[in-house]
């Protein structure tokens, strides 16, 4: 008993160990964590590479590479960026790239601190100058304070790397930029490489300093794992857009009117309310103009006046007006990669004011109109008498045959006749006069006046009760 205890022991232990040896050996398997950055650095693009850091000091990766192409951005994003890069405890390598991208502004500074700097062919760094919201040069003493920090900075980080601090410096103060051979020749970056699997082999056996200690880079024969933006991240980074803000802010203005103008129709208020908070966040991450911000929403006011005022069309220009500037003033910045485009501005400019003048206006228009169909419809219609009404008979009314009562003496058929009341399938009618003014609305909805010129006759009445009490009344 005890020996085929013991042999089960030893089978469960052999079973157990070649069962998780194959995921030991997994687990310790050479890997380098590729991040691909492509766009403006924000929050965003910080997050996720913060994340693809995270991930390869979890999984004990030999390096990280975050192959970058990157016209700058913000400068608070790029500080969290450097910041996780500095601290990591797995090599970092930056690697501008494929050909033709660049890592000007903020990209510069990120190149800097990493642990090995590469280029592709046909790329380039530099232009790291920092400039305000509306990309224009900081002026006077908070502009030589802006650019002293991040002169200091990038010096900083370029003598850690042991790279060119005085042509990183420049990079700010003069906005210099490289291309690939040139940065390699002045110590800019470290080396060029064709491409990723070229990279990996170039730094193979290179020594770098990480917060953990010293590294020795064994990258030749590493198995590249690529960390990819999750929906959530690429959801986020589309809205960070500044013509995808446009848009969310001018969808919701448009719902959030319907919605105001037409109270429980309920789709539209939803669609506005998503859309209004999807825009806010995204102008959020954008350098904003308030006053471009408060002249759309005044656009949009008069454009909603326009289909409830008689104006001849002065509102809907003031609209125009109003929503073009606000949406050129919008964006506080003249950078290509933060500016929302002129066609995207004049077409929604264009759509928002056809919308409201003609397929709003149109709706209130046809709200106002009188009933054409049902009941209501019927009061005013003129019609055929088609038999004697003494008091009742037939009339023929729109193509239809109706039970009528004469409430004015008799009419011979073949007379024309005036609806006034309706009950049930029965019409209240009288002789219809050329020259009799007509209808006019009575004390209550189910009461109708007519004149006649020489004065106005008794209440017509269009429900049965009220007949019978005023038939009653003539009796007595």
């Amino acid at each position: 008993m005890k020996a085929a205890i013991v042999r089960l022991v030893l089978f469960l232990l052999l079973f157990s160990a070649a069962f998780v040896a194959p995921h030991a050996r997994a687990d310790t398997t050479s890997q380098v964590v590729l991040v691909r950055v492509k766009g403006v650095i924000n929050p965003v693009t910080a997050a996720y590479i913060v994340r693809g850091i995270d991930t390869a000091e979890q999984t004990s990766a030999r390096a990280v590479v975050i192959q970058l192409d990157t016209p700058g951005g913000l400068m608070d994003s790029m500080r969290d960026i450097i910041q996780r890069m500095l601290a990591s405890k797995v090599p970092v390598v930056v690697y501008v790239s494929p050909a033709g991208a660049r890592a000007a502004s903020a990209g510069t500074f990120i190149t800097m601190a990493a642990n090995v700097a590469a280029m592709a062919p046909n790329t380039n760094i530099g232009a790291a100058h920092p400039v305000s919201g509306n990309g224009q040069d900081i002026s006077d003493t908070m502009g030589e304070k802006i650019t002293n920090d991040a002169v200091a900075q990038i010096r900083g980080l370029a003598d850690e790397r042991g790279r060119n601090a005085d042509w990183a410096e420049s990079a700010v103060r003069e906005s210099k930029s490289l291309g690939e051979r040139d940065a390699v020749r002045q110590n800019v970056v470290d080396l060029m490489a064709e491409d990723v699997p070229s990279l990996l082999r170039q730094i193979d056996g290179r020594e770098v300093k990480t917060p953990a200690g010293p590294v020795i880079l064994q990258t030749a024969d590493a198995t590249v794992v690529p960390v990819d933006m999750d929906f959530m991240e690429r959801f986020l980074l589309m809205l960070s857009d500044p013509n995808i803000a446009y848009l969310l802010l001018s969808l919701a203005m448009t719902a959030l009117f319907l919605e105001f103008s037409n109270p429980g129709a309920i789709l539209p208020g939803v669609v506005g309310a998503i859309a209004l908070l999807l825009a806010l966040f995204s102008l959020g991450m954008l350098p904003i103009n308030y006053a471009g911000l408060a002249l759309i929403f005044l656009g949009f006011i008069l454009f909603f006046a326009e289909v409830k005022v008689v104006s001849h069309g002065m509102l809907a220009l003031g609209g125009v007006i109003s929503m073009g500037l606000g949406s050129l003033m919008l964006i506080n910045s003249s950078a290509p990669y933060m500016s929302i485009s002129r066609p995207l501005i004049a077409g929604v400019v264009l759509a928002v004011a056809l919308f409201f003048t003609l397929v709003v206006g149109a709706a209130v228009r046809a709200l106002r109109k009188k009933p054409a169909s049902g009941q209501e419809g019927l009061i005013g219609q003129i019609g055929v008498a088609r038999s004697l009404l003494n008091p009742e008979g037939y009339v023929f009314i729109q193509g239809a045959r109706w039970d009528a009562v004469a409430l004015e003496g008799e009419i011979q058929t073949g007379e024309e006749v005036i609806v006034t009341g309706v009950e049930g399938l029965r019409l209240y009618v009288m002789r219809y006069l050329e020259g009799r003014p007509g209808l006019r609305p009575g004390p209550t909805v189910t009461v109708r006046e007519i004149t006649d010129g020489e004065g106005i006759h008794p209440p017509l009445l269009t429900t049965g009760d009220e007949i019978d009490r005023q038939n009653d009344h003539q009796e007595d």
